[in-house]
């Protein structure tokens, strides 16, 4: 992956194609199921021409205020050193107000909650769209209607099969794929649109607003369905350290957005004159002959759209687990060129079980609806809070300013949330209960974390003092380097009184290695090392990364060269404490919480192998840590 201040080395041009294969493929599927939802049966609407062009408007306006003007616009300037997404915006806020601040803690837990709502909405995306996709040959042929769900679901297990392969050879052709699918929107939208000129009023924000002021409570809970229509505005914050925001904005108000209008017009203009085409909308735009071309394109434009959330939740994982919110686990990169291409087997799994749960449990993309929205328009919620803090603490923006940016938006995310509330026990309980146990599990971990990291505080013998003492009556000194890795907490490394007391050596060279992770998504080299002496040919380094950058220690440890600080990969060996995490009475936390942490614990990757040493240099010493 590139850094954002890198991309001015590619053409805008290139990066706008990208962009538009990557970020808008969520979105850029929404016009498979929106209009469609919006009339169901179920929200009891009439399906006359003021309805029709007041829900029209209300979809052009929706995209005009979430995600022209909020997302990018206002949110996509709120970024974490050209990072963004959920985890970045909850770091850039945390970092904003400070660890002093009565407001951090309250924080910490929005900002589980918006990353575990993503989580939610990751897995419902890929079954809706892939789902609204295939459904396209029941309009053919209705016989065809019992094949949906296993067609769905075979290619949804072939797509998470390949995820360990990687996205560079595909990622080549999702931009020109997604530029044809926006270019066929397009097509369709202004081919109805002169079928029926007097859509256009719709763009008369009139319209809507006598919608919402007539129909009161039908037009309220209308809006759950209407949200459809901008699930997957997030992820135009979430990749910009992708392309940097130039590149998305571009692709928005160029392609995107254009496309998008014109074919919600074009579905709008067709239920004028064609009422029966409710069923579906958008298959009925061009008639029958189309329905096979379209369900091609639009499996593939779901695909595109399904592989950007898998990547989101791969991406949004390793930041998670940077920032202290979840254990260590096994990450591979499927890229020698981009180190933003990641496969986690883990989450991939885990994912793929629920998306198949979530298929066949709800049978249908509309059953799938009501599922739909409640996660994304919870996260874009906890987006609008966390920028308000961005821009009053980060930016120091007048107080009067910040909530007259922010509090239109956030009435708008609050109806928006409120409407998909109602579909709670109807299916909106899914992405829900998922991210529910996601933020346990993350909540859990931090806690657990911290009072492991307290233990170690108290009982640390405080390092330099006991080297003082050490070298009076010194050991024996062997050949070689001995690398210790100890906390930020921890005194003297177990794997250090260990090695004194058995084997009565001390190596020639001594180096204690620690890591520190910063809430910023990138620390330079020219700021990754500090380098302590402590005499006597001892040495405490201390190595800084943000959440995105990849924890190596070999790596780093060459970084140590301008201090004069040379290793030998054969003459240098790692010491490292493997902590065995066992519970106690009263140890902070509830017991089946305290049971949850110490099975992550013993699970959790193997530290040399997270950071990138060497096995046949380590030497692993058990510890006992209570909690």
């Amino acid at each position: 992956m590139q850094l954002a201040h890198d991309h001015t080395k590619s053409s805008l041009s290139a990066l706008t194609l990208a962009a538009i294969g990557i970020v808008y493929g969520d979105i850029g599927t929404s016009p498979l199921y929106t209009m469609q939802e919006v009339f169901d049966h179920k929200h009891g609407l009439a399906l006359s021409p003021e309805n029709i062009l007041g829900i029209v408007s209300l979809i052009l306006w929706g995209l005009i205020f979430i995600v022209s003007l909020k997302y990018v616009t206002l949110v996509l300037r709120a970024n974490n050193r050209g990072e963004g997404g959920i985890m970045a915006l909850a770091a850039l806020t945390l970092e904003s107000v400070g660890k002093n601040s009565k407001m951090y803690f309250p924080l910490v837990i929005l900002g589980v909650i918006g990353a575990s709502l993503f989580y939610g909405d990751g897995v419902v995306t890929p079954a809706m769209t892939v789902l609204s996709a295939i459904e396209g040959i029941k309009v053919a042929t209705p016989a065809l209607k019992p094949f949906v769900v296993p067609i769905t679901l075979i290619i949804l297990i072939c797509l998470y099969a390949v995820q360990s392969r990687g996205t560079a050879t595909i990622g080549k052709f999702f931009g020109p794929v997604m530029v044809v699918w926006f270019a066929v929107l397009a097509a369709m939208g202004v081919y109805n649109i002169l079928r029926v000129p007097a859509i256009l009023e719709a763009f008369n924000p009139m319209h809507a607003l006598e919608f919402l002021y007539f129909h009161r409570w039908a037009a309220f809970i209308a809006l759950g369905a209407v949200v459809l229509a901008f699930t997957g505005s997030e992820a135009l914050y979430a990749d910009m350290g992708h392309f940097g925001p130039k590149p998305i904005r571009a692709a928005w108000f160029f392609i995107v957005f254009p496309a998008l209008g014109l074919n919600y017009l074009g579905q709008g203009a067709l239920l004028m004159i064609e009422p029966t085409a409710v069923s579906n909308p958008f298959f009925n735009q061009l008639g029958d002959w189309s329905i096979y071309p379209l369900v091609v394109l639009s499996t593939m434009a779901a695909v595109i759209a399904s592989q950007a959330t898998i990547s989101g939740a791969f991406s949004m994982t390793k930041q998670a687990i940077s920032l202290g919110f979840l254990p260590r686990m096994k990450i591979i990169h499927t890229s020698s060129k981009e180190i933003g291409q990641i496969y986690i087997p883990v989450v991939n799994w885990l994912q793929l079980a629920a998306v198949v749960g979530a298929v066949v449990g709800f049978g249908s993309a509309t059953n799938l609806a009501s599922a739909y929205g409640i996660a994304n328009t919870g996260t874009m919620l906890v987006t609008s809070i966390l920028t308000f803090f961005v821009i009053r603490y980060g930016w120091k923006y007048n107080l009067a300013l910040c909530i007259a940016s922010t509090s239109f938006f956030l009435l708008i995310d609050i109806s928006l949330f409120s409407s998909n509330a109602l579909k709670f026990f109807s299916g909106g309980w899914f992405p829900i209960a998922l991210g529910f146990c996601i933020c346990v599990v993350m909540l859990t971990w931090r806690r657990g974390r911290s009072l492991v990291f307290d233990n170690l505080k108290k009982h640390a013998i405080p390092l330099e003092e006991f080297l003082e003492s050490l070298f009076i009556s010194p050991p024996v000194r062997v050949e070689g380097t001995a690398v210790f890795l100890r906390g930020e907490a921890d005194g003297v490394p177990h794997a250090l009184l260990h090695n004194l007391s058995h084997n009565k050596i001390l190596h020639e060279r001594v180096i204690f290695i620690t890591l520190h992770n910063r809430e910023i998504p990138w620390v330079p080299f020219s700021e990754r090392i500090k380098v302590t002496d402590l005499k006597n040919n001892c040495f405490q380094v201390d190595v800084y990364y943000g959440f995105k950058n990849e924890p190596d220690i070999p790596n780093a440890l060459e970084l140590c060269a301008p201090f004069g600080l040379v290793f030998e990969p054969l003459d240098t060996s790692y010491f490292i404490s493997r902590q065995t995490i066992i519970s106690s009475p009263g140890g902070g936390m509830a017991m089946w919480r305290e049971g949850l942490f110490v099975t992550m614990s013993r699970n959790a990757r193997d530290a040399a192998d997270y950071y990138q040493i060497p096995s046949n240099r380590v030497i692993e010493v058990g510890a006992q840590v209570e909690i």
